[in-house]
Parts: C-alpha cells; structure tokens; sequence
C-alpha cells in the first residue's frame, strides 16, 4: 500500500515540460483523463472541453494525461498532442506529458489510485475518467465509453464540488 495520502502528493509534468503537483488543484475537483489523439473516443475532448467551460467556475479542473498505452493510439510528441488538442477541439484545461496509465510503469498517481478504487480505477482503454474530490481523494472511476457530460458523471462532480474540502 502507498504511503502517500492523497492526489496532492503526486505531481505530474505538464505537456510543456514544468512540473505539475496536483497541490496545485487542492480543493478543486479533478477530473484525471487519459486521452489519445487516434482513437475512436477521441471526440470525447469535446464533452470533457465542455464540461471543462461550464463547470470551472464551480472548481472542477479536468487534467487530460496523454497515454500510449492503447493501440498505439497517442503516437505523437507532446508538441503534435497539445496542438491536436487546441486546434481540434479547443482545449484549453491542462495537458500533462505522456505517461503509462497501468501495469508496473504506470505513474504512481495511477497506482495509488488503484489502491484506494480497485479495480475500477484502472484504465482499461483511452478516456478512462478518474474523479478525485476536493480532500484529495479519489471519488469514484468512469469506463471509457461513460460520455464526460453523462449524467452521472455529472452528479458525481456536483456531489464533489458540493463536499466541503478537507482541513489541512
């Protein structure tokens, strides 16, 4: 079992290359997706910018985390995916670097998250949504095919957004 006692005490890389500690996001909702640019789900990007726009207000954050993990499906450097992202569906919610998202190289956020959800939390395909509430903690995990404006992740946020964050 980690040690580590919530989201905050992970940090990603942004897809610019500077450090990402999710402690930037405490007592927001985080909304953890792995993306790819060549996949069928890919118009996901559309629903998750939307939400994104709609709901950032409130404190959601979505972090889109690149993986390559799937079919080869996000082949790209992270310059082609940051622009693919913008010019197609004008992303503009953060963009980490590429990472894996399961098995033994998988960034530690994701192992720890699994930890805490089970099973449920591991990616098993591209869109993979992890929600993580305001206290750091991992909330519940949504399937690939879950559209990001369906309703249930929808109330999911809302009920997180809606939680009182943790005292530090």
């Amino acid at each position: 079992m980690s040690d580590k006692g919530s989201a905050y005490d992970f940090t990603f890389t942004t897809i610019d290359g500077q450090p990402l500690p999710m402690s930037t996001f405490q007592g927001k909702a985080v909304l953890v997706v792995n993306t790819a640019s060549k996949c069928g789900l890919t118009p996901q990007y559309e629903g998750l910018q939307s939400l994104y726009s709609e709901m950032k207000s409130e404190g959601l954050v979505v972090l889109g985390v690149p993986c390559n993990q799937f079919a080869g499906q996000e082949p790209g450097s992270e310059t082609e995916i940051r622009s693919f992202c913008e010019t197609n569906f004008d992303v503009d919610f953060p963009l980490t670097s590429k990472v894996e998202v399961k098995g033994d190289g998988a960034h530690p956020f994701y192992r720890w998250v699994r930890e805490r959800l089970g099973e449920e939390a591991e990616p098993v395909w591209n869109f993979h949504k992890i929600l993580i509430g305001k206290d750091g903690q991992p909330v519940k995990a949504f399937g690939p095919r879950t559209e990001p404006k369906d309703d249930t992740v929808k109330e999911a946020i809302a009920a997180a957004l809606r939680s009182s964050a943790a005292a530090f």
